[in-house]
C-alpha cells in the first residue's frame, strides 16, 4: 500500500482548523489544538517510547504559517510559538483517520491530570 499524497490543504483560520485532502479519497478537517497537541516534535512527543508530554492550555491556537517541506510534508508555525516538528503526509492521514479515538484519549488524559484544554 502506497503513501496517499495530499490534493488539497486549506487553512481554515477562523474556524481554528486545517483541511487536507489526499488521493485516495480521504479527506479531514483537523482541529488546530488537535495538531499542536499531537505534534511530531521531540518537545511533544518526546526523545523515545513513552515520554510523550501532555500539552494543555491550547484551546485557542492557532496555525499562522505552513510551509513545504520537501515532497513528504509540512512543518506548521502555530501562533502559540511552537514551530518544530515537520507533520509528513502519512503523519497527518494518521492523525486523521485517528481523530476521534486520539481526541477522546487526549481529552481524558487531561481530566485525569486536573489541566484544561
Amino acid at each position: 500500500m502506497s503513501t496517499p499524497r495530499p490534493t488539497d490543504l486549506i487553512l481554515h483560520r477562523t474556524s481554528h482548523a486545517l483541511e487536507v485532502a489526499f488521493d485516495d479519497g480521504s479527506r479531514f478537517r483537523l482541529p488546530c489544538e488537535y495538531l499542536r497537541v499531537e505534534s511530531p516534535s521531540a518537545e511533544v512527543q518526546g526523545h523515545g517510547p513513552g515520554q510523550k508530554v501532555l500539552v494543555a492550555g491550547k484551546r485557542n491556537v492557532n496555525v499562522r504559517a505552513i510551509e513545504p517541506m520537501g515532497n513528504y510534508g509540512v512543518l506548521l508555525r502555530f501562533d502559540d510559538g511552537h514551530d518544530t516538528g515537520i507533520f509528513s503526509w502519512s503523519l497527518l492521514h494518521e492523525l486523521g483517520r485517528e481523530y476521534d479515538a486520539r481526541w477522546a484519549n487526549y481529552v481524558a488524559a487531561l481530566e485525569a491530570a486536573g489541566l484544561s484544554r
